[in-house]
């Protein structure tokens, strides 16, 4: 019986059903069911930061309908993603969580959740009376559920009834990273010669191309862009519709998309309401700035407040737009973790101004060769002109392994390239963003504390999804591992005690975090080799795999190889990591 279709669709349907009662129950309703409320319109584009709109003052793209957008609307000047890439960045959005919090954050991997506990929103939106509708991208990178499942109305895609009040999200491709690939460098509208490269980029012909080619992409995104909005006039809902722009992350050329530097993470956000809302203006009139700072995280709550929809007090967001406005946010939080094939771990905590960047895989360059990002001939080129060591220390960065922390003035430096972490005068500030850091890491429950398969085990082992398990202390004691993470990053000689001794825990993740330790000493862990050695044999494949890594700069590559040629055989999960590690052990720096 449990494999009859129908009954199969009738459960869901009583899941979903059961969801969205469970969802309205921890929820409150902020508005009046009589008030007017407004249509949403929601318009993204991909790929594209503050960096490639003409009315951000870029001196590459010339964007004349957001121009004319943001002189009828409000332009946010501090608005940020938290994932810098697509899939984790759409998981936030969908479920108002950070991905780091519900474990959904490694892209492309699809880890359930308890939807029990968490609405999409877009449910709500509909048990507030709404015709909601998202024709393009989806890519909630989550399991357990449909992506599309929560736009159908009445299991399809259907017209809205008459004075029907709509949510409509309409997503901008022209702008995708792929759009900067060779096949689309043929018919290039853009002068190469006149485009202003960001600093950490060197000036070679095949990046300017890349820019050149880039920069067609996002000025058909704005054209894009002011189709859609003559469309929404010309169907006479232009007054009764707020409509919302904004990019899914920053991008794209290599070093913005998937990093959290300001190319990476700060994205435009305009937004129009209507003058009949206009006690909702965030500023005095339309054509003016906001400084508010806005996460991405902020904006499902903020769509069910302006609807008068219930939300759920699990959401993690702020309201910035609206009669329910909540009070702004410090600070903002984002997040790095593995990238298609390559593993990485990174947080970020920023003001308006400072951004602390905390590297947990340090030894992982910046520049590791994923094959997608490696497709522009701008990627290849610098790549090869850093081989040919004709890189400079600024544009050589980008191929060798981090510092352990970074810290920007994005003010003065929005590229990012002079780092400040050792600068007394910005001592307070860094201080006070990694404390804030580690604040919001143990309020989220982050759990990328533990590497991406070890949580999976752990989770796995005792029926739990990801979110659950790192809400339980004793399966993810998170403080004990941020405090053991701090230890291994410090690189200070003076732990190595504390670091052998961490390597007969019984909890394999601060083993793990051990044996980074001693791996990021270097040399000056040649007296744990013993210790090293042994973890050879370990029960972790991550554990086994950061010693073969060890001993191999020790100069004993043949345990090392036959550690990881295990390691290889049964480790099918641990691929990523494998692969990354077996990349990192192998890369090839010229000597300067």
């Amino acid at each position: 019986m449990t494999n009859n279709p129908i009954t199969h669709s009738m459960n869901q349907t009583m899941k979903r059903m059961t969801l969205l009662i469970a969802a309205l129950l921890i929820a409150v309703p902020l508005h009046g069911e009589n008030e007017d409320r407004p249509n949403i319109l929601w318009i993204t584009s991909e790929d594209n930061s503050i960096s490639w709109l003409s009315c951000y003052g870029s001196k590459n793209a010339k964007t004349p309908n957001l121009d004319q957008f943001a002189k009828e609307g409000f332009r946010y000047l501090h608005c940020f993603d938290n994932a810098a890439v697509c899939a984790p960045t759409r998981s936030t959005w969908i479920t108002g969580h950070y991905a780091i919090s519900i474990g959904t954050q490694p892209m492309r991997s699809r880890y359930k959740i308890p939807h029990d506990k968490i609405p999409y929103y877009p449910d709500l939106l509909k048990a507030a009376g709404y015709h909601v509708s998202n024709g393009g991208k989806t890519d909630y990178n989550i399991g357990g559920r449909d992506d599309k499942d929560t736009w159908r109305v009445d299991g399809k895609l259907a017209k809205r009834q008459p004075g029907q009040k709509f949510f409509q999200i309409r997503n901008i491709g022209d702008s995708h990273e792929s759009r900067a690939f060779p096949k689309n460098a043929g018919q290039v509208k853009t002068d190469p010669a006149k485009m202003v490269l960001h600093a950490y980029h060197p000036d070679l012909p095949e990046m300017r191309m890349t820019y050149a080619t880039y920069t067609d992409a996002v000025q058909r995104m704005d054209a894009k862009v002011g189709e859609i909005l003559a469309q929404l006039k010309a169907d006479g809902l232009a007054d009764d519709t707020i409509v919302v722009y904004c990019s899914d992350h920053g991008g794209v050329l290599p070093r913005s998309k998937r990093f959290l530097y300001s190319s990476g993470t700060h994205c435009p956000l305009i937004v129009r309401i209507p003058e009949k809302w206009k006690h909702w203006w965030p500023a005095e009139k339309p054509g003016m700035t906001v400084d508010r700072i806005v996460s991405f995280v902020d904006m499902p709550k903020t769509f069910l407040s302006l609807t008068g929809a219930a939300v759920p007090k699990s959401y993690q967001g702020r309201i910035f737009l609206g009669g329910d406005i909540e009070p702004a946010p410090k600070y903002h939080l984002s997040f790095r973790e593995r990238a298609d094939e390559c593993s990485d771990m990174v947080r970020g905590m920023r003001d308006e101004q400072y951004a602390y960047i905390k590297n947990y895989m340090p030894w992982a360059p910046n520049g590791q060769k994923l094959r997608y990002m490696w497709t522009m001939i701008g990627t290849q080129a610098w790549e090869k002109h850093y081989q040919d060591g004709k890189c400079d220390a600024v544009t050589g960065r980008f191929f060798r392994p981090r510092p352990s922390e970074e810290f920007y003035d994005t003010v003065n430096d929005f590229d990012n390239i002079h780092n400040l972490a050792n600068s007394p005068q910005h001592r307070a500030k860094l201080t006070e963003l990694k404390q804030a850091l580690r604040k919001k890491q143990l309020e989220l429950f982050d759990s990328g504390l533990l590497p991406e398969n070890m949580r999976v085990r752990r989770a796995e082992a005792h029926g739990l999804t990801i979110y659950e398990m790192v809400r339980d202390p004793k399966l993810y004691p998170l403080e004990k591992y941020l405090d053991f993470s701090d230890l291994a990053l410090s690189r200070n000689p003076t732990n190595l005690n504390q670091l052998i001794k961490g390597m007969k825990d019984p909890d394999e993740g601060i083993r793990y975090w051990a044996i980074c330790g001693l791996f990021l000493l270097e040399e000056k862990a040649k007296p744990a080799l013993k210790t090293i050695e042994k973890a050879l044999t370990d029960d972790s494949t991550e554990v086994q795999m950061m010693a073969a890594w060890t001993l191999h700069k020790f100069g004993d590559q043949e345990k090392a190889a036959i550690t990881l040629s295990a390691v290889h055989k049964v480790a099918n999960k641990d691929k990523p990591l494998y692969e990354s590690i077996k990349r990192w052990m192998n890369a090839v720096h010229p000597k300067h």
